[in-house]
């Protein structure tokens, strides 16, 4: 793409692996020196080139404590995504309140914690990006998946209200919406989907590639792509989106 992105601070929450891995390699690539966070250090110290910060985006004073890290250690955050989430599906009857909440203060709540944290700097800098990883299922109804879709629509609900909050200043706020995605999450809903069909995992994973229209998984680096996009210059005047990645679902 040529997009260069020196001098600018990118915060990549859940940036250890899979599709935050991506964009944090693709941003660190394009020149911006990046920050990534996660729970777990060890798996964020694998990372080469980029500033690890052990983070909990479902704890608002642990992001409040980390982005502050990662202010210290980078400078302002001019390029904030916030891509830490569970992916877990469940039947009505098996979500009690406690799976409803942990999915929420993971995917909703920690998108807000992140945004929040970050958007000030943005204000302050003239210049920003939000991003926002949300999921095809935050544009339909994923079935047995009901806390889950539930929460990656209130993530497109935040990432609106806010484009529009700031419409009229120098940053855009959109969301990427991916199908299946070829990462470890694939591995683990593999897995569920065998214990709950009784199939093999060839036919599991005809069922995961069959969800995307296209018939097979996206790379992550697709998804890390449209990220650099996001970042660049030529968007300017998307604000407020939701970037499908999903093979043609409409």
């Amino acid at each position: 793409m040529g997009q260069k992105l020196e001098g600018r601070h990118a915060l990549v929450t859940g940036g250890g692996t899979g599709i935050g891995l991506a964009i944090a390699e693709a941003l660190r690539d394009a020149g911006a020196v990046v920050t990534i966070t996660g729970r777990r250090k060890d798996v964020l110290r694998a990372v080469d080139g980029v500033t690890p910060v052990a983070m909990d985006v479902a704890v608002e004073a642990s992001v409040t404590e980390g982005v502050a890290a990662a202010r210290a250690a980078n400078g302002p955050v001019h390029i904030c995504v916030a891509n830490a989430g569970i992916a877990e599906g469940r039947s009505l009857k098996d979500t009690d309140a406690d799976f409803w909440r942990k999915v929420m203060a993971i995917n909703l709540d920690g998108c807000f914690h992140t945004f929040r944290a970050c958007i000030p700097d943005m204000l302050a800098e003239g210049w920003g990006r939000a991003i926002a990883v949300s999921s095809i299922a935050g544009l339909k109804g994923l079935r047995g998946a009901a806390a889950y879709t539930a929460s990656k629509h209130g993530m497109m609900g935040l990432v609106r209200g806010l484009a529009a909050d700031f419409v009229a200043k120098p940053l855009t706020v959109n969301a990427l919406c991916p199908g299946y995605v070829d990462t470890a999450i694939v591995d683990e809903n593999l897995t569920r989907i065998m214990e709950r069909t009784g199939k093999s995992e060839a036919e599991a994973m005809e069922i995961m590639q069959g969800a995307n229209p296209h018939g097979r998984l996206i790379a992550a680096s697709e998804v890390a792509e449209a990220a650099l996009w996001l970042c660049s210059n030529a968007s300017g005047s998307v604000n407020g989106q939701a970037i499908r990645i999903a093979g043609g679902e409409f």
